[in-house]
């Protein structure tokens, strides 16, 4: 492990030990630059963002170029990189330490497993499977030094199970596996969020927040949110701006669309003093 990871893994750390932190979700080596450009402490990558710049729904990019595509990131910025590790990409629990040593390999700060099976079906892996594969993933982290950062995911309320109490007994037996940090994606509710962080407590909770929000950033806090992500939020975002000029040009010939186009000159203004310059 190199320095430089060393300290952004101690950084990352650091964060989540009091206050509320905006975690957002680039795709690829420019957003990243550009969000630590705009002040950002923390990036996450995002699964669906980076499966659809390589034109693959979310759940479609092999561990391979997931482990590639971790370590461009990881190495692009000068901020911590937490990985939207999916499920460890494997099927059982050795699997998922085998995932989880590789991951630790590419200089990430920090990873997160959830307990989504990916069959609509049955969308959620039985507790007891999904605390081993939480332990199983502990365990590699702590044989690798133990500084990596793992946040323990229960995937009840976007996959069509939300269960509040299944929610909060999976959260915390996973931190119970060993989880760091707890995340309930799709909690949205100011009474679900708050039940969430006491029963968390004192770990700490990631909310994810992917869409246009009653709260704001100093209403979450108070919650006692301790770290925010936006997951695809921002890819969504690009890919509408994409979309209405795209559209607009090949249904009716309109150049409408390119009327809020950021500037191609402040756009090469900031690469270039991002130092992203070849030789």
């Amino acid at each position: 492990m190199t320095s430089t990871t060393a300290r952004k893994r101690s950084t990352f750390r650091a964060l989540h030990a009091q206050g509320c932190f905006v975690l957002p979700n680039p795709w690829d080596v420019g957003t990243a630059l550009m969000l630590q450009g705009l002040g950002f402490k923390a990036l996450a990558t995002t699964s669906s963002g980076f499966a659809w710049s390589q034109g693959r729904p979310d759940g479609g990019v092999a561990r391979d170029a997931v482990l590639a595509h971790l370590r461009v990131m990881a190495g692009a910025t000068e901020l911590p990189v937490n990985a939207d590790f999916e499920g460890g990409y494997a099927s059982s629990p050795d699997g998922v330490a085998e995932s989880v040593r590789m991951a630790i390999d590419t200089g990430v700060a920090g990873l997160s497993i959830e307990d989504s099976t990916g069959n609509p079906d049955d969308p959620l892996r039985p507790i007891g499977d999904a605390i081993a594969r939480m332990r199983a993933a502990r365990a590699a982290i702590d044989d690798a030094g133990g500084d990596t950062l793992l946040v323990g995911r229960a995937e009840n309320f976007i996959v069509g199970r939300p269960d509040l109490a299944d929610t909060i007994a999976r959260l915390k037996a996973y931190a119970d596996a060993g989880a760091d940090c707890l995340y309930a994606p799709g909690v949205k509710t100011r009474e679900h969020i708050t039940a969430v962080v006491t029963a968390v407590a004192p770990r700490p909770f990631n909310l994810l927040v992917g869409s246009a929000s009653e709260f704001s950033l100093q209403d979450i806090a108070a919650m006692g949110v301790r770290r925010v992500s936006v997951g695809g939020g921002l890819a969504r975002a690009a890919w509408s701006g994409f979309l209405r000029a795209s559209r607009a040009l090949a249904q009716e010939g309109r150049f409408d669309g390119f009327a809020d186009a950021a500037s191609g000159n402040d756009l090469n203004a900031f690469f270039r003093s991002a130092g992203n310059m070849p030789g």
